[in-house]
């Protein structure tokens, strides 16, 4: 018998008229590394809770789920709630304590674990995730990414046999998430740990997992090592999960679809690197020099900003200046507790500078009435249920329409939840929502006052690869008829592609602006796995896929 066994297992929540999940079938060994992914609400996260027996969530279940060849329900939850361990999407939900130690022993606690083996466990998880200057800190001033290693330490002081991870990425730079990885492929490598992980950012999972499963509607849709899953994908030319393969996966297809059979196809950089040196007569075209036009005007600036949060804490922003022009789509990168997400607040205000002062329009910010900003500036926090007082999108949207004192709302929501993706959302709890679908309803209510300036605090957090795509296509659309962007993102695939201008803050300070290229390209982390794979290669280097299309002479196959 498998270690977990999912036999025809359905599920319905209350109110829908629809299964979350139907007919899932599957079977999991002890020690597999299963990677989820699929569009948002297709049912990854039911799946998951189905598996941890205190979320799991009210509704109409059906069919049978198996751990160590007994019923889930048979058995006691307080051994369950040890050895099965969750990490959540939102980090605020699992947060309970005040301060960062009390929240890592209070699991501990719980289980009776003696006061020198639970000093033992959290000296060695303190010490592997770096967790040591925040140890005493209030858990309310961590960042987002901050919040999650300790959500996932917390679990992993009870030393789980399964291990369940919704999206745990979501909210770490691009070299902690790493390191996180690594670290769950060492959990499952070197002690045997079954992992089951939903991810979205999906470039670094595939090399790692023993298993794929791509879902949709609530049903498994492929299934199977990451090399054939992508092979089907492709051969199926499924326009559902294309954005889901790796990048270097696609290039490999795209120069040479002769061996779409062969089932060799690159994942890692390592194989990538074999590959592309078989490769002979790729250069790069003459690309045209950019132009851009002499003078811009300045849209927002903030000049010598310092920011702290108490008076003896250390300064989160230090003398830090930049100037946001008119039609820049701006990406601000930087790692977890550097400063980006209190950069957009001291830019909207939410906080106010200690020293310095932000300027819209050449006029300073603190000068504005809040009434006359709705029209000149947006700002999307990191967690979007923030932006919401009312229990459903359509009813925050006709609030709002009422306060604005609008005429056409109804034309106005319809036109915009549907060119969003959400209509089928409007009459939903937003608490009932997925991740990405809650991300995309706090931006209607952004996009319901047309703002000039957009401030966007990690906006592809918790979207699948198609709704970002989507996503893009709607800020293109944007920017494209003047609004300016700027993002605050980990997201540094979404970045490459789409900003056109990159700041990286570093210890609360800019280190470097420029066009996005020139910052991307060459870091170790900070960078796409395009351009790691074709750095110091013998082919042109490139950040994305669409540069490369763009930019190479691919000799025609014979």
């Amino acid at each position: 018998m498998a270690f977990i066994e999912i036999e025809n297992v359905c599920f319905q929540y209350p109110d829908s008229t629809d299964r979350a999940l139907h007919d899932l079938s599957l079977e999991i060994e002890e020690g597999e590394f299963i990677v989820v992914a699929g569009p948002s609400g297709c049912g990854k996260t039911t799946f998951l809770k189905l598996l941890k027996t205190e979320l799991t969530p009210v509704g109409e279940l059906s069919g049978h789920v198996r751990y160590k060849e007994k019923p889930l329900e048979s058995f006691a939850e307080k051994k369950l709630s040890q050895e099965i361990g969750y990490v959540f999407q939102n980090p605020e939900n699992q947060i309970l304590m005040e301060d960062v130690l009390s929240e890592l022993v209070f699991g501990l606690e719980n289980h009776g674990i003696d006061s020198d083996e639970m000093r033992q466990r959290v000296a060695e998880m303190v010490h592997f995730f770096g967790l040591g200057p925040m140890l005493h800190a209030d858990t309310h001033t961590l960042s987002g990414g901050q919040k999650q290693l300790v959500n996932l330490a917390s679990v992993l002081l009870l030393r789980p046999k399964l291990l369940l991870l919704d999206e745990p990425t979501s909210q770490l730079d691009p070299l902690q998430a790493k390191e996180l990885l690594q670290f769950l492929q060492r959990l499952n490598e070197e002690f045997g740990m079954t992992i089951i992980l939903v991810e979205h950012r999906l470039e670094d999972v595939f090399l790692i997992a023993d298993q794929i499963l791509l879902m949709s509607d609530g049903g498994i849709e492929y299934n199977g090592e990451p090399k054939s899953v992508i092979q089907q994908v492709w051969l199926k030319d499924d326009d559902r999960f294309l954005a889901y393969l790796p990048s270097v996966s696609k290039l490999f297809y795209l120069i040479e679809p002769e061996k779409i059979h062969t089932g060799e196809v690159p994942v890692t950089v390592k194989e990538a690197h074999k590959w592309l040196k078989r490769l002979r007569g790729i250069d790069g075209l003459e690309m045209a020099a950019s132009t851009e036009p002499a003078e811009k005007n300045a849209v927002l600036q903030c000049k010598q900003i310092h920011f702290k949060y108490s008076k003896e804490g250390n300064f989160v922003l230090k003398n830090l200046s930049f100037t946001a022009f008119e039609g820049d789509f701006l990406a601000i990168v930087g790692g977890n507790g550097s400063g980006k997400s209190t950069l957009l607040k001291c830019c909207t205000h939410i906080v106010k500078p200690i020293k310095g002062a932000v300027y819209l329009n050449h006029k300073k910010l603190k000068t504005y009435k809040k009434e006359n900003l709705a029209g000149q500036m947006g700002y999307l926090p990191q967690n979007p249920l923030l932006c919401f007082m009312a229990e459903t999108l359509e009813e925050e949207l006709t609030n709002l329409s009422q306060r604005l004192k609008l005429t056409d709302t109804k034309q106005r929501i319809d036109s915009l939840t549907t060119q969003l993706g959400i209509h089928h959302i409007l009459h939903k709890h937003i608490h009932d929502c997925s991740g990405g679908e809650q991300q995309k309803a706090a931006l209607a209510l952004l996009l319901f006052t047309e703002p000039r300036v957009l401030l966007i605090d990690e906006p592809t957090k918790g979207m699948d690869p198609v709704s970002k795509l989507q996503f893009a296509n709607l800020l293109k659309e944007l920017h494209h008829n003047g609004m300016t962007i700027i993002m605050v993102t980990h997201d540094i695939e979404f970045a490459a592609n789409h900003a056109n201008r990159c700041l990286l803050l570093f210890d609360g300070m800019i280190t470097v602006d420029g066009p996005t290229e020139q910052v991307l390209k060459g870091n170790y982390f900070y960078t796409t796995a395009l351009n790691r794979v074709t750095r110091d290669s013998c082919v042109p280097e490139v950040l994305t896929l669409e540069e490369a299309c763009r930019t190479w002479r691919v000799p025609v196959q014979s």
